[in-house]
C-alpha cells in the first residue's frame, strides 16, 4: 500500500548505540557474501564444475545486483505497513537467504548449485538494499557520514569472522574438513548453517532497532515518473536508443575479438536497459509509475550521482581485478608460480585468504576516523585520498619482497575499502529526494555491477595476450583504474553547492 500523505517531520538525532544497532544486521549480512565469496567455487569444482565454467556461474552475484536493488529501492519507496517501510523487506529477504543457505551445502549437481546461488543472491540482494536506505530514512545530515562508518565496521567485521568460519568449524568445534568424492565436507556444511544462524538474529536486532515513521507524500507534479513532457520522452528514446547502439557495437567487438562470454552479458544488460528506456518513453503512466520510473530515474540522476557513476565504474573494476587476480599474483611472486592444486598453490591462497580478512579487518577500524576526516576536509577529498591509498597499495604487492610483509599494502587497500562501502552512500543519501532514497541508492548499486561485468569480459584477453598471462599486472591495472578513480571524484559536486535533482 502507498504511504499516507503527512507533512515531513524533522529527524531526531540517534544515539551511537542506537545507529550502531540498526547497522547490527550488515554484520550477518556480510557473512553471507564471505561465505559465498569463500566457498562458491569450491561447491562448484567438488560437484565437478570445469574451472573455465566458473565466471559464468558466479554471474549471478552482479546480475541479481543490477536487476534487484533498483526494483526492491523503487517498491519500497513506495511501501508503507504497519511494520514500515524497509523493515518489510529486511524480513522476507533474510527468511529466503537464511532457506537458501541450509540448502546451498546439501546441493548435489553443478545444476542445482547454480540454481542455489541464483536465489541466495537475490534473497540476499533483498535484504542489503534496504539496509542502506533506512539510514538515510532514519538519520539526520549531520549524522549520515557517522552511520555509514559504522556500517562499515559491522560489513569488515562480518567479512573477517566469515573468511575464519570454515576454520572455527574445524578446529574449535570438531567438524571434519574432509569428504569422500563429490560431497562437501561437514565443516562447510557448519560454517553455512552458523551463517543462517547469524544472519537471522543480527537483522531481527536491527529490525527491532528501528522505528519507522511514516514518509510524507511528495506532491505529484515533483514526481518524474508523472511527467508526460515531449522533452522527457526525447530525452528517454534517445538515451534507450544510444544503449541498443552501445549494447550491438559491444557484441561486435566480443565476437571480433573473441573475449570471454561475460562480454556478451554485459551487452545484454545494456540492451536491456536501452529497452526498458524506450518502454518508457511510449507506454502508459501507469506503467511509468512503475518499471518506468526507474528508466526515468536514470537518465534524471542528480549531477552528484551521475559524475559519482564514473568513479564508482574505476573503483569496482579495479577491485573485482583483485579478487580475480591476487591469488595467481602472490602465488606467482611470492611463491615460485606454483601449478594449481599443488602444496604451494594452497599455501598462496592461504595467504590470501589471511590478507582479505586483514583488509577488511583493517578497513572496519578506519571507518572509525572516518567521520572525523570527513568533517576536516570534506567527503570528496576524504574519498579522493582513500581511493589514492589504494591505488599505492595495488601498486607495491608487486615491490614487496618479502610475502610476510604483504599486510602493508594491504592496510593501504583497507583504508580504500573503508571510505568505498561509507562515503559514496553517503553522498547519495544528501544528494537524492528523500522519498526516492531507496530507488536511486538501488540505481547507484548499477554502477558497481556493470565494472565488474566490463572487467570480467576484458581482463582474461588482457592478462592473457597483453601480459603474457602475469597475473601481478591485473594488480597495475587495479592501481590505474584506482587512481582515475581518484581525481574523478573532484568532478562531483561539493557538498557546498546546491543540489538540483
Amino acid at each position: 500500500m502507498n504511504p499516507p500523505a503527512l507533512r515531513p517531520q524533522a529527524k531526531r538525532r540517534l544515539s551511537v548505540w542506537h545507529i550502531a544497532s540498526l547497522c547490527c544486521g550488515l554484520f550477518g549480512v556480510q557473512i553471507v557474501w564471505g561465505l559465498q565469496n569463500v566457498n562458491t567455487s569450491r561447491i562448484f569444482q567438488t560437484l565437478g564444475a570445469d574451472v573455465s565454467d566458473l565466471p559464468m556461474l558466479w554471474i549471478a552475484g552482479p546480475i541479481a545486483g543490477l536487476i534487484v536493488q533498483p526494483i526492491i529501492g523503487h517498491w519500497s519507496d513506495r511501501t508503507w505497513t504497519r511494520l514500515g517501510r524497509r523493515r518489510p523487506f529486511l524480513l522476507v529477504g533474510t527468511f529466503l537467504t537464511a532457506l537458501s543457505l541450509l540448502m546451498m551445502p546439501n546441493v548435489t549437481t553443478v545444476w542445482s548449485a547454480s540454481l542455489m546461488l541464483w536465489l541466495l543472491t537475490i534473497s540476499i540482494n533483498i535484504v542489503m538494499e534496504p539496509f542502506r536506505a533506512l539510514l538515510a530514512d532514519l538519520l539526520p545530515e549531520d549524522q549520515r557520514d557517522t552511520g555509514f562508518a559504522l556500517q562499515v565496521l559491522f560489513i569488515g567485521s562480518g567479512a573477517v569472522f566469515a573468511s575464519v568460519l570454515p576454520w572455527l568449524s574445524t578446529h574449535m568445534f570438531g567438524w571434519s574438513a574432509q569428504a569422500p568424492g563429490n560431497e562437501l565436507p561437514p565443516s562447510i556444511h557448519a560454517a553455512y548453517y552458523a551463517g543462517a544462524a547469524g544472519l537471522t538474529l543480527t537483522v531481527l536486532w536491527s529490525v527491532f532497532a528501528a522505528r519507522e515513521r511514516p514518509p510524507a507524500k511528495r506532491a505529484a507534479t515533483e514526481n518524474p515518473a508523472s511527467d508526460d513532457s515531449r522533452e522527457r520522452k526525447i530525452r528517454l528514446s534517445r538515451h534507450g536508443l544510444a544503449w541498443l547502439a552501445a549494447a550491438a557495437i559491444g557484441v561486435g567487438f566480443v565476437f571480433t575479438l573473441d573475449l570471454q562470454r561475460e562480454g556478451y552479458v554485459l551487452c545484454a544488460a545494456a540492451a536491456g536497459l536501452g529497452f526498458v528506456q524506450l518502454l518508457a518513453a511510449n507506454s502508459t503512466r501507469r506503467w511509468r509509475s512503475g518499471p518506468g520510473a526507474v528508466a526515468s530515474a536514470i537518465i534524471g540522476m542528480p549531477p552528484v550521482l551521475r559524475r559519482l557513476a564514473l568513479t564508482q565504474f574505476a573503483t569496482w573494476f579495479g577491485l573485482f581485478a583483485m579478487w580475480v587476480y591476487l591469488v595467481p599474483a602472490v602465488a606467482g611472486s611470492h611463491y615460485g608460480g606454483p601449478a594449481p592444486g599443488s602444496e604451494a598453490y594452497h599455501r598462496a591462497a592461504d595467504q590470501v585468504g589471511i590478507l582479505f580478512a586483514a583488509y577488511n579487518g583493517i578497513a572496519a577500524l578506519f571507518a572509525l576516523l572516518l567521520p572525523a576526516l570527513v568533517a576536516a576536509i570534506g567527503r570528496r577529498r576524504c574519498h579522493a585520498l582513500c581511493l589514492g591509498l589504494g591505488a599505492i597499495g595495488f601498486a607495491a604487492i608487486g615491490s614487496v619482497d618479502d610475502a610476510n610483509w604483504l599486510w602493508l599494502p594491504t592496510a593501504a587497500i583497507g583504508c580504500a575499502w573503508a571510505s568505498i562501502m561509507s562515503i559514496p552512500y553517503a553522498m547519495v543519501a544528501s544528494a537524492v529526494p528523500p522519498d526516492r532514497v531507496g530507488l536511486f541508492m538501488g540505481i547507484h548499486n548499477i554502477f558497481l555491477v556493470l565494472p565488474q561485468l566490463a572487467a570480467a569480459a576484458l581482463l582474461g584477453p588482457l592478462i592473457g595476450e597483453l601480459f603474457s598471462g602475469n597475473a601481478m599486472r591485473a594488480l597495475d591495472v587495479a592501481a590505474v583504474a584506482f587512481l582515475f578513480a581518484a581525481l574523478s571524484t573532484f568532478l562531483i559536486p561539493s557538498e557546498a553547492e546546491p543540489i538540483k535533482p
